[in-house]
């Protein structure tokens, strides 16, 4: 299978611009809320791989890292980095939800396993990818809404999320289109273990940047 590499160009000059002062098909089945009316991410149900239904109210007491990736963007790096994490603190509690996401630069292309197949050849990954899903517009995940909803800006400079922006207009590329929305390929929700959102961090910011914000919920 051949990734598109439209985005692997962006790296290098965002990473210049980082340097200075001051990454739609068809997607899988949508997860669901129990319709419980209390706000909980365990309120949720998400679909895996296999087609089987994760209930996120299995993974009380864990630490959760969900992420949207692709598998051809700049950013598809950092699953060198999620997997050191997942490494360094699964058997402390860390779970990482991985759901890739087609929406942006169609830069998940390929079926479920081919995706995960890819993950675990290229990037030694141990933890599992959930199925396809889109995180924007009408389409977009209950769960996505549900983690825009509670979080609806990431946690980064003003400069970082407008040089992302610019980045990708220049390429004729756009993410985030209504105020809430993902920016893009590599967005990260952190839940701590009572299943309350800690952070919602921006594309830019690598897994090695946030392994102190996982170390304080261990």
């Amino acid at each position: 299978m051949k990734y598109p590499s439209r985005l692997f160009a962006l790296a290098a000059p965002f990473a210049l611009f980082l340097a200075l002062p001051g990454c739609a098909a068809k997607a899988g089945a949508p997860s669901s809320s129990k319709g419980n009316t209390t706000m909980n991410i365990y309120e949720y149900t998400v679909k895996a791989r296999n087609g089987a239904t994760l209930d996120l109210a299995t993974l009380r007491g864990k630490v959760l890292l969900i992420v949207n990736t692709a598998t051809g963007c700049g950013f598809t790096p950092q699953y060198e980095g999620l997997e050191k994490l997942y490494a360094k603190y699964h058997a402390k509690g860390l779970e990482i939800l991985d759901f890739p996401c087609d929406q942006f630069g169609h830069q998940a292309p390929g079926s479920d396993d081919e995706i995960h197949n890819f993950c675990a050849l290229k990037y030694n990954t141990t933890f599992d990818q959930l199925s396809k899903i889109e995180v924007n517009g009408d389409g977009a995940d209950p769960l996505f809404k549900f983690l825009k909803a509670a979080r609806p800006k990431d946690d980064a400079p003003e400069a970082a999320i407008a040089g992302l922006r610019d980045l990708l207009a220049k390429h004729g590329l756009a993410g985030a289109k209504d105020p809430g929305d993902i920016e893009w390929n590599f967005t990260k929700f952190l839940i701590d273990r009572s299943g309350d959102i800690v952070k919602r961090f921006h594309p830019t910011t690598t897994p090695e940047a946030i392994d102190a914000e996982i170390a304080a919920l261990m």
